[in-house]
């Protein structure tokens, strides 16, 4: 009798092991290279944002004739009642922005408090103005892209990008004195008053939403820029808010819609509340809640983009600044009169 022999025509355990191990390494390697390609859409999504709101600064300077301030006092306010409320910077832009039904809805001579009467929005239902998201404000790579809430009720909405408040100095109520940066509350500063050009004069910058902040230490005098990250936390605060910073875009204090350069973008600077180390900001005092006592603030530029952050200029050209730059060269960035 002949023997029949069968061909073999599937696969061994072995081999498709072998095969299992292959496309778990191609794996592997496609993810890191496609989560790469897409923090890089991402980062430039995020400049193209900077550049839109850029452009609207200088559309507001050219059709106001100053560029906007960071904190507008409503009506006929003024800080020597020492317990005022001043809408952002980011609020004047509206306009120039295609915001406008937005900005039609927004009562300037009353707070923002005094404007939470909700109003109706197709894609996010009844809420007030302050909880109204503005897309152009936030950066594609914010994890928390959410309305911040009181209660059961919607509140306040974060933002990404942050205006220049200069070095250290924000605001002096009893001089009147502001900061030297790209503005300040109630300024009306011109292109002429940029003596070391537009083009050198940092606008705005990547700020991390939901950010924990020290508020209100009301130290009467200047206690001196702080030296290093660790020198923040003596500075003390009457108040400690452990995710509120720049979840606020209506709001024109320097915690919640400006950074300052006293550090370097990104720069870690732990305070331990609690037995809880926390990456934090520090406010002197809030703008508006004294009529005597200076803003001093050190609320650091910061991004969700690795190793940098994205940056607009004053004439409103947008480039990338690394984590590493001279913590010189980033101060001289931030002022418009320092002959740097």
């Amino acid at each position: 009798m002949q023997r029949i022999h069968f061909r073999r025509c599937g696969l061994t355990l072995v081999e498709i092991l072998v095969v299992v191990v292959l496309v778990g390494i191609l794996v592997s390697l496609l993810i890191p290279a496609t989560q790469a390609a897409r923090e890089s859409a991402r980062r430039a999504a995020c400049a193209s944002n900077i550049r839109q709101v850029a452009t609207a600064v200088s559309i507001h300077e050219n059709a106001l004739g100053c560029f906007p301030s960071s904190f507008k006092t409503p009506g006929s306010a003024t800080f020597a009642s020492g317990n005022v409320d001043g809408w952002s910077g980011q609020v004047m832009l509206l306009p120039f922005l295609e915001h406008q039904v937005t900005q039609d809805r927004i009562d300037l001579n009353a707070t923002f408090d005094e404007n939470f009467a909700p109003i109706v929005n197709v894609t996010e239902g009844s809420r007030p103005i302050s909880a109204v998201r503005v897309p152009v404000y936030l950066c594609p790579s914010e994890p928390r892209d959410e309305v911040r809430m009181e209660g059961s009720n919607p509140k306040h909405y974060p933002l990404n990008y942050g205006f220049n408040l200069g070095e250290w100095l924000v605001y002096n109520p009893a001089t009147g004195q502001g900061g030297n940066g790209a503005c300040y509350p109630n300024s009306r500063l011109h292109a002429k008053d940029f003596v070391d050009g537009l083009g050198n004069t940092l606008l705005l910058a990547e700020v991390r939403a939901w950010q924990p902040y020290y508020r209100n230490a009301g130290l009467a005098t200047d206690p001196g820029r702080p030296v290093s990250p660790a020198a923040v936390c003596s500075l003390g605060g009457t108040e400690f808010k452990p995710e509120s910073g720049h979840t606020e875009w209506v709001d024109g204090r320097a915690h919640q819609t400006g950074f300052t350069t006293v550090f370097a973008p990104n720069t870690k600077v732990w305070c331990n509340t609690g037995g809880i180390d926390f990456d934090v900001d520090w406010t002197n005092q809030q703008e508006g809640r004294s009529a005597t006592i200076p803003t001093y603030a050190v609320v650091t530029a910061r991004s969700h983009h690795p190793g940098l952050i994205n940056v607009a200029m004053m004439d409103g050209a947008v480039k990338p600044v690394a984590d590493e730059v001279e913590r010189a060269t980033w101060r001289a960035m931030s002022t418009r009169q320092g002959n740097d």
